[in-house]
C-alpha cells in the first residue's frame, strides 16, 4: 500500500454516503488523499466528512446530488471546478437494483436504475477523465458486479446495467492505455451492505447462501485500483463462477440465475 502514500491525491466517490463507497473513501482518507464525497443524504455525507477529517487529518468535501436525476452528474463536474477541485481519482460506486419480473416492476424505477448505473456513469467518466488524460495521470474505478457476466432473471435491468459497466470499463481502458490512466472494474458477489434491502432481494437464495464483508470487498477494490489493475473479481468462488460461465450452456446459467434472484 506504499504507492498510495507516495503523493496526496485527490478523490472522488459516489454513492459514498454506505456501503462500499463509504469504505472505499475511508480507505482513501486513511492513506492521506483527500475525498469528495457524493450521495444524496448530505446529513451522512457531512457526518462522514467530519469523520475523515478528524481521524485522517484530510480535507473532505461534501457534494450533496441525486445521480438519477439527469443533470445530476453535470452538476457534481460543475461544483468541483466552480471549488477548484482536481480529481484524481473517480470511483464511480453509486448504483441500486430491484428484484422482480420486469413487467411487474415501476418503469420509472427501472429507467432512474440505468441513469444511476450507466448513463450518470458515462457523464462522470467523460468529464473526468478527459483531464485526467491530458494531464497524464488519473484511476478511474467502475464498481460492476459479478452479477455482469450473465443475464439475471427477475432482476434484468440490474444485471444488464453491470454487464454494460463491463464492457464499458474494458474498452475505454484499451483506449486508454499508455496515456497514464487507468481503468478499474470491481466486481463483487452478494455483499453485506444496505444494496439487498433497497432492491427487494435480500430474502433471495442469492443473499441467503452468504454474503461479503464490506469492508473486505472494499479493500479488495482499493487495492485493484490502486494497483491498476483492469478487472477484479472479489472472491475465489466468484472468479470461479465467472470463469464457469464461458463453457456453461446459455440456457443453464438463465435457469440459475433465475433461481438465486426469485423471491
Amino acid at each position: 500500500m506504499a504507492e498510495t502514500k507516495a503523493e496526496k491525491r485527490i478523490a472522488l466517490v459516489t454513492g459514498a454516503s454506505a456501503g462500499l463507497g463509504k469504505e472505499i473513501a475511508c480507505l482513501l482518507a486513511k492513506d492521506g488523499h483527500d475525498v469528495v464525497l457524493v450521495a444524496r443524504s448530505e446529513d451522512k455525507l457531512h457526518a462522514l466528512a467530519d469523520e475523515l477529517t478528524k481521524t485522517h487529518g484530510v480535507t473532505a468535501h461534501v457534494v450533496a446530488a441525486d445521480l438519477a436525476q439527469k443533470n445530476g452528474p453535470s452538476g457534481v463536474f460543475a461544483e468541483t471546478e466552480k471549488r477548484g477541485i482536481v480529481v484524481d481519482f473517480l470511483v464511480n460506486n453509486a448504483g441500486f437494483g430491484s428484484n422482480g419480473a420486469f413487467l411487474d416492476l415501476d418503469l420509472a424505477r427501472e429507467l432512474e436504475m440505468v441513469q444511476v448505473n450507466v448513463t450518470a456513469l458515462i457523464e462522470l467518466t467523460h468529464l473526468y477523465a478527459g483531464p485526467m488524460r491530458a494531464r497524464k495521470f488519473g484511476r478511474v474505478m467502475n464498481i460492476a458486479s459479478t452479477a455482469g457476466f450473465q443475464p439475471g432473471p427477475y432482476m434484468a435491468t440490474y444485471y444488464a446495467s453491470k454487464s454494460f459497466v463491463v464492457m464499458f470499463s474494458e474498452a475505454l481502458a484499451y483506449e486508454l492505455a499508455g496515456t497514464g490512466v487507468t481503468v478499474t472494474c470491481h466486481c463483487p458477489g452478494a455483499t453485506a451492505t444496505e444494496f439487498a434491502k433497497a432492491a427487494g432481494n435480500d430474502k433471495t437464495k442469492l443473499f441467503a447462501s452468504g454474503v461479503a464483508d464490506a469492508k473486505e470487498v472494499a479493500l479488495h477494490a482499493y487495492r485493484a485500483m490502486m494497483k491498476g489493475k483492469l478487472l477484479a473479481v472479489h472472491g475465489a468462488m466468484n472468479w470461479i463462477q465467472m470463469e464457469s460461465l464461458r463453457i456453461a450452456p446459455r440456457a443453464l446459467v438463465r435457469s440459475i440465475a433465475a433461481g438465486l434472484n426469485k423471491g
